[in-house]
């Protein structure tokens, strides 16, 4: 196991850089920005394993790390709000996120985040900028597999930060072969504010919101394809709910 494998499963460590990475990134979501925050009465009823969260992607790494903000002010009983991040002398750190190999080691900032807890995996449709076409690697899944079995894991179904694409078969083999509770999250804003590595301003005094919504009842004998339909819906990135969405704005209109 390389040193950096062995680093991210130290709570201490991983302490360590969630502080910094905090006290660094705090600012850009509650200050510069305005962050709303919904749904975390739905997460203090979540046992402390076999969690996965889904979510659409517009940033690198600004979701991930509003996520563990949210999660660490969680933990300090603050209930849809960050408030002064005193949460950041005991934070949460029983959480893993899923990310592409290439983006964690990019840089010394993006390796530096890495020990936040980053379950790093080989993209099978695209690699240095360019599209491919390769089989799923599975010691990439089996890290995500064990990583469930201790803690709550974060997943960006689709891969990529573009609106609506199609979702990754990947994230549904995981929810069939691990049965875990499944909590959809729906984020916006984070395209406006941040540039696509979610490191640097775009434009300031944005709101980013973050909705938690209540833990999806799955029929985990279905299909993957159908339990990849029910994620993509509840995350609003569905083909169908664009769709909906479209209706619904042109009815509006013509009223």
């Amino acid at each position: 196991m390389q040193l950096t494998e062995r680093l991210r499963h130290i709570k201490l460590v991983r302490s360590i850089v969630y502080a910094i990475v905090g006290v660094f990134s705090y600012p850009g979501l509650a200050l510069i920005n305005r962050i709303k925050i919904e749904g975390t009465e739905h997460l203090t009823r979540l046992p402390k394993k076999n969690v996965l969260f889904v979510s659409n992607h517009q940033t690198y790494f600004a979701d991930v790390i509003t996520f563990i903000h949210i999660f660490c002010a969680v933990k300090w009983r603050r209930q849809n709000k960050l408030g002064i991040p005193f949460y950041l002398l005991n934070p949460f750190t029983n959480v893993y996120f899923v990310a592409a190999e290439e983006t964690m080691n990019g840089n010394w900032l993006s390796r530096l985040f890495k020990l936040a807890g980053a379950l790093t995996i080989k993209r099978t449709w695209r690699s240095d900028g360019q599209d491919i076409n390769r089989n799923r690697d599975e010691g990439d899944t089996q890290k995500i597999d064990q990583a469930l079995t201790k803690s709550w894991v974060i997943t960006f179904p689709q891969g990529t930060t573009k609106p609506f694409a199609p979702g990754r078969k990947g994230t549904a083999y995981i929810i069939k072969n691990n049965q875990p509770i499944v909590v959809p999250v729906v984020i916006n804003g984070f395209w406006r504010a941040f540039n696509k590595k979610g490191l640097s301003f775009k434009k300031k005094g944005s709101t980013l919101s973050i909705r938690f919504k209540e833990p999806m009842k799955i029929d985990y004998t279905q299909p993957v394809e159908t339990i990849l339909d029910q994620v993509m819906d509840a995350i609003e990135q569905s083909k169908d709910y664009m769709m909906r969405g479209r209706h619904h704005l042109l009815s509006k209109l013509d009223k």
